[in-house]
């Protein structure tokens, strides 16, 4: 299925271009969340329309990411739990722990934006993790893990 895409997508393609995708990708998730609309005729000629207000509110959101990643960049993030023997955590510390985290101290953070490719952390320790803003903006921050 041909779907063109109203915004920058991470791995797929910029805005408006005409990318070809699985049928349940774009019917679940790029369609409903106003990411990509059905290529055809009425719609190519919809997206020529509406190009410049779909580029400004791109570079809004963007600017809008970058003022936040300002903030973001030297935050260190203390997050306390129960450990047991030599500093294993009883449970992990996951995305939604350093997202409510971060929340805690006055900072707009979805947990859908935190990156933790290595998963969730088990021990106690400071962390490098990656927040992802935006497509094209990427923060990192300190999480400390300490004894309660």
């Amino acid at each position: 299925m041909n779907v063109i895409l109203l915004e920058r997508v991470n791995n797929l393609g910029d805005l408006g271009d005409e990318v070809a995708v699985k049928p349940g990708f774009a019917r679940n998730y790029l369609i409903p969340n106003s990411k990509a609309v059905q290529a055809n005729k009425a719609n190519r000629a919809y997206f020529e329309e509406r190009r410049a207000d779909l580029e400004k509110a791109a570079n809004e959101k963007l600017t809008e990411a970058q003022a936040r990643a300002e903030k973001l960049a030297e935050t260190v993030v203390t997050i306390m739990v129960k450990s047991g023997e030599e500093g294993r955590l009883y449970g992990s510390v996951g995305t939604q722990d350093i997202a409510d985290a971060l929340v805690r101290d006055g900072h707009m953070v979805a947990r859908s934006e935190v990156r933790m490719p290595e998963g969730a952390i088990r021990s106690l320790g400071e962390y490098e993790i990656a927040l992802q803003l935006h497509s094209d903006v990427t923060v990192e921050i300190k999480v400390a893990v300490v004894e309660e």
